[in-house]
């Protein structure tokens, strides 16, 4: 039986990208959209409605990015998904490469699949990475694959595919609501021993893709080093996390 692909969005002021986005999504591939707003201040939630193939849900208030994330794959999971895609709906990633995302949890390779903007040498750059992003992302990334015991090109995309069982496994429930939420994930995923696999994505720095800005990614960096420094400890037993607990 094909397994069912859902694709979801976590939203926040995109409306300038959306129906862009939504138009360059692989259909033939994907069976549902789901967009989750998290409290737009601008027509994103006016501009989903009239795209017919798109479900969607809004969050009263703010709640952030992690929480977002965690109202689509709930959502997801109850629509019987076998594969769910993380797609920002801002334009920066490329809704194309989803077939190549999805291949290796369709084909029982991998339990969760990362879109690697660092896969292929100078291609972030190119793209109009900032520098110093591009330093902090190999610095943190080089920390996690050590204490993870992975060997991923880049662990900071959030262009991500996972399976029913990843999801059902890992307590991502109890997260963070923030930013930090990704890195958590992937400490779960490593935890729990999911095959995490990458493929090649290019990403578009441009005016309307959003992008953490110098301040909240220094917060973001040592959030990460949190994440990992905690399933050091427990992995050590010198600290009980409930994040790792199934």
């Amino acid at each position: 039986m094909k397994p069912k692909v859902v694709v979801v969005m976590p939203a926040w002021n995109a409306a300038r990208t959306l129906e862009r986005t939504v138009a360059l999504i692989p259909r033939d591939c994907v069976d549902e959209l789901l967009l989750v707003d998290d409290k737009s201040t601008d027509d994103t939630v006016r501009i989903a409605n009239t795209l017919p193939e798109l479900h969607v849900i809004w969050h009263p208030h703010n709640a952030g990015y992690g929480a977002n994330q965690k109202t689509c794959y709930l959502h997801a999971l109850n629509a019987g998904a076998d594969v769910v895609v993380m797609l920002h709906p801002d334009g920066q990633y490329e809704p194309g490469l989803i077939p190549d995302l999805i291949a290796p949890i369709v084909e029982g390779r991998a339990d969760m699949v990362l879109g690697s903007r660092l896969a292929e040498p100078g291609a972030a750059i190119a793209g109009g990475m900032p520098r110093w992003k591009w330093v902090a992302n190999r610095g943190l990334t080089t920390v996690e694959n050590r204490i993870m015991r992975t060997q991923l090109s880049e662990l900071h995309s959030g262009y991500r595919a996972y399976s029913r069982e990843l999801l059902l496994t890992i307590p991502f429930l109890r997260n963070s609501d923030d930013f930090s939420f990704d890195s958590e994930v992937l400490t779960q995923a490593s935890h729990f021993g999911f095959r995490i696999a990458e493929v090649p994505t290019r990403t578009i720095y441009d005016d309307d893709a959003s992008s953490v800005g110098f301040r909240a990614g220094v917060v973001y960096g040592l959030k990460t080093l949190r994440a990992v420094g905690v399933l050091a400890l427990h992995r050590r037993r010198l600290i009980r996390s409930r994040k790792l607990v199934a």
